[in-house]
């Protein structure tokens, strides 16, 4: 049975840094929330993470948003995401579940959520780490377990079993939602949604092909394949 996009229960969110696109995202209002990380601000030129907060929070006033921390030790990551937090209420800190030597960052998110910041926790790929951060949440503070299918999909893994368990372990507490991250095609988009997902991270470059999710195949199937006859004739093909 072919999905409808109207039909859809997960929240979309777009992900990406280029300003421009931001700004014409959050007047789609398909799109009900923004994510972004230290990569695809490097990809978008960004050179001062402080300005490029403020320039998406002067666009992005009432719906969740997502930057990263980039310090490496517990400390040092607390006060980042307590700077970050403090710029505005519909922020949420990205906290890596490990740092660059593979120590579980629970402390930083202990505390963090203790003082009632919202956490996207990012870079997610096994049960025990949905299981560690679980443990952790013992309050009413909107977090956020970002399951990077698309990545645990490249090394040849079905990422869905993960998904499913991870959201039957943590349905119990509302303030968690489960993200798949690292989207990589638009059936993604209905594998979360069909697995409960409540949310799912999508590059803004796959967000333009949102408009085909329902489209009819036997019309597709026609349309691919004028296009290839109309390329043919334009290039004055002969045999």
């Amino acid at each position: 049975m072919e999905k409808k996009l109207e039909n859809l229960k997960i929240n979309i969110f777009s992900d990406g840094a280029n300003i421009n696109e931001i700004r014409k995202m959050y007047d789609n209002p398909l799109i009900k929330g923004f994510t972004t990380n230290p990569s695809l601000m490097k990809k978008a030129g960004v050179k001062n993470y402080k300005n490029f907060i403020q320039d998406v929070i002067n666009i992005v006033k009432d719906k969740p948003i997502s930057f990263e921390v980039f310090a490496d030790d517990d400390d040092k990551i607390e006060i980042q995401g307590r700077k970050i937090a403090s710029i505005a209420k519909n922020i949420y800190i990205k906290i890596p579940i490990t740092n660059t030597k593979k120590k579980f960052t629970g402390k930083v998110i202990k505390n963090l959520l203790a003082s009632n910041i919202p956490l996207n926790i990012t870079a997610i790929t096994t049960l025990d780490q949905i299981k560690m951060v679980y443990d952790l949440v013992n309050c009413d503070t909107p977090i956020i377990f970002s399951i990077f299918a698309g990545r645990i999909a490249d090394t040849g893994v079905d990422p869905i079993n993960l998904i499913n368990q991870s959201i039957k372990i943590t349905n119990d507490k509302k303030n968690i939602q489960i993200l798949w991250a690292s989207t990589r095609e638009i059936l993604n988009i209905v594998q979360a949604d069909r697995a409960g997902c409540h949310i799912i991270t999508v590059p803004n470059d796959l967000l333009k092909k949102l408009s085909l999710i329902g489209k009819n195949l036997e019309g597709y199937s026609l349309e691919t394949v004028k296009g290839f006859y109309d390329d043919a004739l334009s290039s004055g093909f002969k045999i």
